[in-house]
């Protein structure tokens, strides 16, 4: 995965009804340490990472890049939106497309909050990028993840094996208004 290129970045916060979504800043580092160790979150991308390397390795603004976007909840992080796009070494369908990722703490799970913040960073790049497609990829065994997937208007293109497991690969088209 790459970013999205030179983006105005970051743009002002994204207010929806009840998030932030901005760019990640230095208060957020422990957070993101928690959410980049934390099993629960971690369970269908690959498991956890150790902590001690995150401490040592996380610098003072940690994913800071266009498209990386914090989902704030009166002024903490509760969740990283990130918008990049595929690389030649992803799925064939998804090369050279933006592609969404999510991870939230278990505390924001079952509230909403994913689809809030995940609608709005889509909002902001069909803002930047009109008429672009967007990927979106996930374990099928992730069902929380799968829902959300379809809530917010991904469709199957197919499913592969991979990392031990069956994915998910899903396309969200452009919204074009009606004439």
């Amino acid at each position: 995965m790459e970013n999205l290129g030179s983006v105005p970045w970051p743009p002002e916060p994204i207010r929806t009804e009840r998030l932030v979504l901005r760019g990640p800043e230095a208060r957020d580092r422990a957070a993101f340490i928690d959410l980049l160790a934390s099993p629960e979150v971690n369970a269908y991308v690959g498991g956890p990472r150790p902590r001690d390397e995150l401490e040592r390795n996380t610098p003072e603004v940690p994913q800071q890049w266009p498209g990386s976007f914090v989902a704030d909840l009166d002024g903490e992080l509760i969740g990283h939106v990130l918008l990049r796009r595929t690389t030649g070494t992803g799925r064939p369908a998804a090369v050279g497309k933006a592609d969404l990722g999510y991870l939230f703490l278990p505390r924001a799970w079952g509230l909403g909050y994913a689809a809030e913040a995940c609608s709005a960073a889509l909002a902001w790049l069909e803002g930047i990028f009109p008429g672009e497609p967007v990927m979106l990829t996930t374990r099928t065994a992730n069902l929380a993840s799968m829902r959300l997937a379809a809530k917010l208007g991904f469709t199957e293109v197919e499913r592969y094996q991979d990392w031990g497991a069956e994915q998910w690969l899903g396309r969200r088209s452009p919204v074009t208004p009606a004439a």
